[in-house]
């Protein structure tokens, strides 16, 4: 399991590349920040428990920030108003 908090570190060091080439600073200082918490958590010799549960840890904060972000923080662009459009036309009753 420790392998794959390598596999894991290679690859958010990869994104974070792509990020850092692309000058986007933000995501690219997130995934190095990830890259170093997952070589850590590599190194430490835990149980398979214990990289499990870091793991589900790890997935629900990731996903709950995503979710967050995207519902209340990230402002709509001009075609990203589908869901506007849909609950205008159910308030029509079209």
């Amino acid at each position: 399991m420790a392998r794959m908090y390598r596999v894991l570190a290679f690859w958010t060091l990869v994104i974070g590349l792509m990020f850092a080439w692309g000058e986007l600073w933000g995501p690219a200082v997130l995934f190095f920040a990830q890259t170093a918490a997952f070589l850590t958590v590599s190194y430490m010799g835990l149980s398979e428990r214990a990289y499990l549960l870091i793991f589900w840890g790890y997935m629900i904060l990731a996903f709950t920030g995503i979710l967050y972000w995207a519902f209340f923080e990230m402002e709509p662009g001009q075609n990203e108003q589908a869901l506007s459009a849909l609950l205008a036309a159910l308030e029509r009753g079209v």
